[in-house]
């Protein structure tokens, strides 16, 4: 299922939109973790706060998507999407794939809209991030010629960690991750796979 990329130009040209969203994960996390006070206001302007988007903020359901709270919070969903994006980018094609990563972090912004209190506010990709583990499970459960056992195993050990890491995290937002992943599950069947599917690249770790 997985080969490996040479290079970073590889990389690029292989995945254009896993590699943008890698770009502005990084770029969002230096500037704002910058000591630029007046980018303060920007931050707040952009975080998930349930009360601000009840009341007509809807853009706060997707800007929080490319931000995150910490350097460790920003490299575990980096580092997931740089390990599980570039298959399903090139399986799905890069509209499909941007609609699934999306529509999940939309889906999970959604159910802490109307699960949690008007006050509690969150950033982070995680609920995007658990759409393309909804996506890898249905095609481990249900066309496992595309899905190999030992990357279903790996899939399923990431699963758990991140999963972990928001149990343990006292502000982490573990209906974010599942419902995320309820959301890549519901969505995989209507987003065909390509018939012909090229090499498949996979960063070394």
């Amino acid at each position: 299922m997985f080969q490996h990329a040479s290079d970073v130009r590889s990389f690029v040209r292989l995945y254009p939109v896993v590699a943008a969203l890698l770009l502005v994960h990084i770029a969002a996390w230096l500037l704002f973790f910058l000591p630029l006070t007046a980018l303060e206001p920007i931050w707040q302007y952009a975080v998930g706060t349930n009360g601000a988007i009840r009341h007509g903020e809807y853009w706060r359901l997707v800007s929080p998507l490319v931000l995150h709270r910490d350097f460790h919070h920003m490299a575990a969903n980096s580092l997931s999407l740089w390990l599980f994006g570039p298959w399903l980018e090139r399986a799905l094609g890069k509209g499909k794939f941007l609609f699934l990563y999306i529509g999940g972090g939309i889906g999970a912004n959604v159910a802490t809209l109307f699960l949690l209190p008007p006050l509690y506010t969150h950033v982070g990709a995680s609920g995007a991030i658990f759409a393309l583990f909804g996506m890898y499970s249905y095609l481990a459960l249900f066309r496992r010629d595309l899905v190999a056992p030992r990357h279903a195993q790996l899939l399923l050990s990431v699963m758990a960690v991140h999963l972990l890491l928001g149990i343990m995290t006292p502000d982490g937002n573990l209906l974010a991750h599942l419902f995320g992943f309820a959301v890549g599950g519901l969505l995989a069947p209507f987003l065909s796979i390509r018939p012909k599917r090229p090499s498949f690249y996979m960063p070394r770790l």
